[in-house]
């Protein structure tokens, strides 16, 4: 069997091949990593700022959106100039309890409005005429942050990384639903595969097969085990996003190896109807965060638990002309933890009166948001990630 038609056949591809090298006994002892834990939060498909941290104060706001601008009594006020869309209850308990900061306008120079480009961008943390084929978090890997020779030491609540998570030689591991990936390993092709030539030979298929074989095994059964230790009764939104934010609260509760999770929702490119969809989706959002943050709590973990949550643009200022929003540039970034140093609003809004071709001008670059995570909640030089040093932020 051919290694291509292998990892077909499997299903394993994107988490066999996540794991970094293979250069551990296929069978050792598995090491614990200590310190604060990052969980990020990607909003795919631009995701309206305006209508989900809203200047209800704004004259501008309300004529530039005559049908999709929110009510003033409508809207969780926070303070005298900002309030959450109605569906956010969960983000305005997280806010009043000093546990968010927010950062307005965060962008990068030269925006692209495509999907893709801009996204790559974020996941790269390149310029915007740079195109890099490493994300960030894989360049974290590659660069052997301590711990990070745990193949789990980045965990993606996904069937696939993200671009953000792959890097030149290591990668993060990948497992949407860690008990179907056990199972997986159960088929009955894994007994025919027997290490019988080259099995130390790195141009040998056998030997490829049969590495990464052991090396998924022991990945997979780590991580069912700390899934299965113990389970949460707490509710979440009954959504995709709701399981994703579920699982990671067991698997950090429960006391698993990974410093960096990754997991996002999508349905934010709201052209047309954006009011309901929109609500409904910052619902999903704000209920799940809330209550990742409840159980965390819980059992002492979210003090040392960062969230970030961003999209990949914001929307325009103007409504279309089919009751939704275009693509648009920065938007806000959301840190939510139960150490956050400096809380609330954190920095000047974008000027709804002075635009860039109807757009927002970015306040701030994203990187030095990136690099503030790095140093001080990962603890690694972001100069070694991001090939230069940025600023950090206030948060933290």
């Amino acid at each position: 069997m051919k290694r291509r038609e292998f990892l077909q056949y499997t299903g394993l591809t994107s988490s066999a091949l996540m794991i970094p090298g293979f250069l551990k006994a296929f069978e050792s002892s598995i090491l614990e990593n200590s310190g604060k834990r990052l969980v990020i939060v990607q909003l795919a498909g631009g995701n309206d700022g305006l209508n989900t941290c809203i200047p209800y104060q704004n004259d501008i706001y309300y004529s530039s959106r005559p049908k999709l601008a929110i009510a003033k009594n409508e809207i969780l006020k926070l303070t005298d100039e900002f309030g959450f869309n109605p569906g956010m209850s969960g983000f305005r308990t997280l806010f009043n309890q000093g546990e968010m900061a927010v950062y307005h306008a965060v962008g990068y120079p030269n925006p692209d409005r495509s999907h893709f480009r801009s996204m790559d961008i974020w996941h790269t943390a390149s310029n915007s005429d740079e195109y890099l084929n490493t994300g960030w978090l894989g360049r974290l890997l590659d660069a052997n942050c301590p711990g990070s020779e745990n193949p789990w030491f980045a965990l993606e609540v996904d069937d696939t990384h993200s671009l953000s998570m792959k890097g030149q030689n290591q990668s993060g591991f990948a497992v949407k639903n860690a008990q179907r990936l056990k199972k997986t390993l159960n088929d009955p092709i894994f007994s025919e595969l027997q290490p019988t030539v080259g099995l130390d030979s790195d141009n040998s298929e056998i030997g490829f097969l049969y590495k990464t074989l052991a090396s998924t095994r022991t990945g997979a059964k780590y991580i069912s085990e700390k899934a299965s230790i113990k389970s949460l009764n707490s509710e979440y939104p009954m959504h995709e996003f709701g399981n994703s934010m579920k699982q990671i609260a067991e698997f950090v509760n429960n006391g698993i190896g990974s410093r960096i999770f990754y997991t996002g929702l999508s349905g934010f490119d709201t052209h047309v109807r954006q009011a309901e969809t929109q609500q409904r989706l910052l619902k999903v959002v704000s209920d799940s965060i809330n209550q990742f943050r409840n159980d965390l709590h819980a059992s002492g973990n979210w003090k040392d638990t960062v969230v970030m949550v961003f999209s990949e643009f914001g929307r325009r200022v103007k409504q279309n002309g089919s009751n939704g929003t275009d693509h648009g540039t920065a938007n806000q970034v959301y840190l939510i933890g139960g150490d956050i140093k400096n809380a609330g609003f954190r920095n000047e809004a974008a000027n709804l009166s002075l635009l860039d071709d109807g757009d927002l001008i970015h306040q701030m670059d994203f990187r030095n948001i990136y690099a503030t995570l790095l140093d001080k909640t990962i603890g690694f030089d972001s100069s070694k990630v991001l090939g230069r040093k940025f600023g950090n932020v206030d948060a933290l």
